[in-house]
């Protein structure tokens, strides 16, 4: 019996399927809509591993390609590892060969194996896989972002993440969600996870994001850390761990954990604020350390006891890491940070000095450069705004500059108006006030002939006593 192409191609989307475990001959045949027995025999490998395709006239078919066939070889033998969407973006853009994406991932799974035996290449360095990787407890634990988009926006908080802590032992959760991804909130975000676990894993688990790595290198290289990330990991004791280069799979649990809290805290439900949605995180954390995890079998609250006993404890104090930046004093003595303006003292600033700005997640604290009689240097403590466009003052540190109270004005005719900071009298309201207002608007102006200026000024008028008469 011969397939029909297109229902050989259904059959072969099950192979993998059958060939990992997932589902059986059974099961694929229910899917296809084939017998059993012809299910069995495909996937035994007892036929060619593609359908025969032929010409009326008995030849072989010619497939579309089969024409391009050696330019995506050479790009196997340049790059064994290619995607078949690279594959086809080149040979559209450069060649100007159009031919359908699915024929040339059908192409890929008949030549990767065939160009990597020519190369020499194992077949475990082909199939891209990875070492699965086993951790006594309290060994690690694994880091990641999320982006949970506008869920906030309704209150006016333009973009909410989340930061994630799993423990790879046991898979103990840990979650909060923030407003900024900046290295003051990254830290925080681990002090908060620490004090949730009652103790510090012996590393941790990072990508290579800018808040950890100084900057980014060639695979292969040692990987500059960055500075306040060694300080906070020697003060709590932990190793840090960068991951190589696209290899994702190194933090995989973290990363299920990501979709975990999205699917079981935050779909289908309203939040007004941060502190709402940690609520709910922290809600849920009982009915997941109840559940049995799949991959280790066990119930993760009794696997995370041992990994919360194996921790290092907690320092006895915190290390509060800051973001340090110099700007520029304003002349109405406020300075920009972060697109929200900051106060301070009139008496201790000039403008356009340079001021040194230490940012933490909670607060802003302003220094001088330059430390005063006393040696001291520190000019304000402010919290830190949320959000954008925020004005954040302290109304003594505008003390002894003007305040525009003493100015007066007046008509020059008569007794001058009553001060505006004098009181006009427990009679008086709001409607004497609209009479003074009125009084001052019907006082008499001088009327004169515009002749009087003329004379003042020396000046002949523009009109003349010359009759018509006389002019003709």
């Amino acid at each position: 019996m011969v397939l029909d192409p297109h229902r050989w191609l259904e059959l072969r989307r099950f192979r993998g399927l059958y060939e990992s475990g997932a589902m059986s001959q059974r099961q694929v045949a229910k899917e296809t809509g084939l017998n059993r027995r012809t299910v069995a025999k495909y996937l035994s490998g007892q036929v060619p591993a593609a359908p025969p395709q032929r010409e009326p006239n008995g030849r072989p078919r010619r497939r579309a390609v089969d024409e391009v066939a050696p330019l995506i070889d050479a790009m196997l033998r340049s790059e064994i590892l290619l995607k078949g969407a690279v594959i086809h973006e080149r040979l559209v853009q450069e060649y100007g060969i159009t031919i359908n994406y699915q024929r040339i991932k059908l192409y890929l799974q008949e030549a990767r194996p065939r160009i990597a035996e020519e190369l020499g290449i194992s077949p475990g360095e082909l199939a891209g896989l990875h070492r699965r990787f086993e951790v006594v407890p309290g060994a690690q634990a694994q880091v990641d972002w999320g982006d949970e988009g506008k869920i906030l926006a309704h209150v006016g908080i333009p973009k909410v993440y989340s930061f994630h802590m799993t423990l790879s032992y046991s898979r103990d959760p840990f979650c909060c969600f923030t407003t900024s991804q900046d290295l003051a909130t990254f830290f925080d975000c681990h002090r908060q996870a620490f004090a949730h676990f009652g103790g510090v894993p012996m590393s941790i688990v990072y990508d290579r994001t800018k808040t950890v790595v100084r900057r980014h290198v060639a695979p292969g290289e040692a990987v500059p850390l960055h500075p306040e990330a060694v300080a906070f990991a020697g003060h709590y004791d932990f190793d840090i761990d960068v991951l190589a280069a696209y290899r994702p799979q190194g933090k995989g649990r973290v990363e299920r954990q990501v979709g975990i809290v999205r699917d079981h805290v935050l779909a289908g439900r309203a939040f007004s604020s941060i502190e709402e949605m940690n609520a709910a995180f922290a809600a849920w954390v009982p009915v997941r350390r109840s559940k049995v995890h799949a991959t280790h079998g066990e119930v993760i609250g009794h696997r995370a006891e041992r990994d919360h006993m194996a921790f290092r404890p907690l320092p006895k104090t915190p290390y509060v890491v800051a973001q340090r930046h110099l700007r520029h004093v304003g002349k109405d003595c406020m300075v920009a940070f972060d697109a929200n303006l900051y106060s301070v003292p009139a008496r201790k600033v000039r403008p356009r000095q340079l001021v040194e700005i230490r940012a933490t997640k909670s607060q802003v604290i302003l220094h001088s450069t330059i430390s005063d009689a006393s040696g001291q240097t520190l000019l304000a403590v402010h919290p830190r705004a949320v959000g954008r466009g925020a004005r954040i003052v302290d109304e003594s540190h505008w003390d002894g500059l003007p305040t525009g109270a003493g100015r007066r004005t007046t008509t020059g005719d008569g007794p001058p108006p009553p001060r505006r900071d004098q009181p006009l009298g427990p009679e008086a309201g709001s409607l004497q006030a609209l009479l003074n207002r009125a009084a001052v608007a019907h006082v008499e102006v001088g009327r004169r002939p515009l002749s009087v200026y003329d004379e003042l000024t020396g000046t002949r008028p523009f009109t003349s006593n010359i009759t018509k008469k006389e002019a003709r």
